[in-house]
């Protein structure tokens, strides 16, 4: 058996005898000798275990189109099935990308507690986007979509404005009914503007928030020294914190540049997780590579 058919195989016995699932709780308690990997089972709240790194699939995403559904169903199966058998059960989409039923398709076949899925509500009007005014009818479609009674995780995508609490309170209140009801794990936002973000840290409502961060200030909302104070104090608060643009969309493309952003949150403990937009096996294994080199380091 060849190395590769053989650790595709380790890992699937591992999956499905659930070994591997009993790892992380061990690689994260205190005193033990097990290193932290980018495979570990990280706590996100609400009782949902993910791996520390997410599998984005919103690269350049619009108009329920993204890169990464550009690739066509097959490849894009091959993305996912490999990184789930590296370790990666996390897996990062948007209505505004049209990603569900790709994802849906990737992980026939594998059960359902096997995978964490995170998914988003885009409350802007567009040309194929007509939202409710709230969250019901969006939760309800995700779910169909996706083949699944329970979504780990649901952000309203893309908060620009500072008045958000008040001008999204049907979707709040929506999202936060359709989470009592359990269709829902988790509820949050995914920001796109620093204040908007303040305005979470500082109240209750919202177990998760979704926010642009590395070490350059690349496509961030404000400093990086701004945006780490302002993930600092949502942590302390008990917010869960996943770090998007780690790579910056792209534009932090050498080595030392993504090995330094990756180092920037994790020593600084800025996230619980991190979602990154790969687009190939190798990206996937070098994303891994380089989160596990920093784990160590």
């Amino acid at each position: 058996m060849n190395e590769l058919n053989r650790r595709s195989f380790l890992h699937k016995s591992l999956f499905g005898a659930g070994v591997l699932a009993s790892l992380p709780a061990l690689a994260s308690e205190p005193g033990t000798s097990v290193s932290r990997c980018v495979a570990d089972r990280v706590d996100l709240g609400n009782g949902i275990r993910a791996s520390r790194l997410a599998m984005g699939t919103g690269m350049r995403g619009s108009n329920r189109e993204s890169d990464h559904t550009r690739l066509g169903q097959k490849k894009f199966t091959q993305l996912v099935r490999h990184g789930f058998e590296e370790g990666l059960n996390f897996f990062d989409m948007a209505d505004l990308y049209g990603s569900h039923p790709f994802l849906k398709n990737a992980l026939e076949g594998i059960p359902r507690e096997q995978y964490v899925l995170l998914t988003k509500i885009w409350f802007r009007k567009n040309q194929v986007i007509h939202p409710s005014g709230g969250a019901k009818e969006e939760i309800d479609r995700f779910r169909r979509e996706l083949g699944t009674d329970v979504i780990d995780i649901c952000l309203i995508h893309c908060v620009t404005d500072v008045n958000w609490l008040e001008d999204l309170k049907r979707v709040r209140e929506e999202m936060s009914e359709m989470k009592e009801k359990g269709a829902v794990r988790a509820i949050g936002c995914s920001f796109h503007d620093h204040a908007a973000m303040k305005a979470m840290v500082e109240q209750e409502w919202g177990d998760v928030i979704l926010a642009r961060i590395n070490h350059a200030g690349n496509k961030m909302d404000g400093t990086p020294a701004d945006i780490t104070a302002t993930l600092k104090k949502a942590r302390a608060k008990g917010k869960t914190v996943i770090g998007m643009k780690i790579f910056g969309e792209g534009t932090l493309i050498k080595p030392a540049e993504k090995d330094a952003s990756i180092q920037y949150v994790l020593r600084n403990d800025l996230i619980d997780a991190m979602t990154i937009g790969m687009l190939c096996t190798a990206e996937v294994d070098d994303s891994m590579t380089r989160i596990n080199q920093a784990l160590k380091s």
